[in-house]
């Protein structure tokens, strides 16, 4: 999809203000209302806009551990990251794994009740032989920085 200077426009602003109105985002582009929502729209449909929402500070509605986790699987092979991913999918206590290069295959995030209950699912995912080789964990002892990333479009749009 070929995006224009509005288009990146319309992005930049709503990856800092979601909740901004019609009339209000039209105005910072500098198109009528119809045109401008008409983009999001297009945007939208296209998957480029994947959705909206609110970003929710988890300890302020229920007490959870973050734990995160390098996990190197024992064998490389396309069957072995597929069922090893399709575990994760599965794990709800899972909030967040990525695929890595430099030595560990994911890093993997779990928000859990307790540490107790981290390592009851990690060692339920030992004995379900996803092809774990080894894994290092990390307690989180505090947040430093948590946000959504803009996509500070400036230099493009400008």
């Amino acid at each position: 999809m070929k995006l224009d200077r509005y288009d990146l426009k319309i992005l930049d602003i709503l990856s800092r203000d979601g909740r901004i109105t019609k009339s209000k985002l039209a105005e910072a582009i500098n198109l009528s209302v119809s045109p401008c929502w008409e983009r999001v729209r297009r945007l939208e449909k296209a998957g480029v806009i994947e959705g909206y929402g609110a970003r929710i500070d988890p300890a302020m509605v229920v007490k959870r551990t973050p734990v995160w986790v390098q996990i190197e699987l024992a064998t490389h092979q396309a069957a072995s990251f597929a069922r090893f991913e399709k575990a994760v999918a599965e794990t709800p206590e899972v909030t967040e794994c990525v695929a890595v290069g430099g030595g560990v295959d994911y890093l993997v995030k779990f928000e859990t009740d307790s540490i107790d209950a981290y390592q009851r699912t990690i060692d339920a995912w030992l004995m379900d032989g996803l092809g774990i080789e080894r894994y290092f964990t990390y307690i989180v002892t505090k947040t430093v920085k948590r946000t959504t990333p803009s996509l500070d479009l400036h230099d493009e749009v400008s």
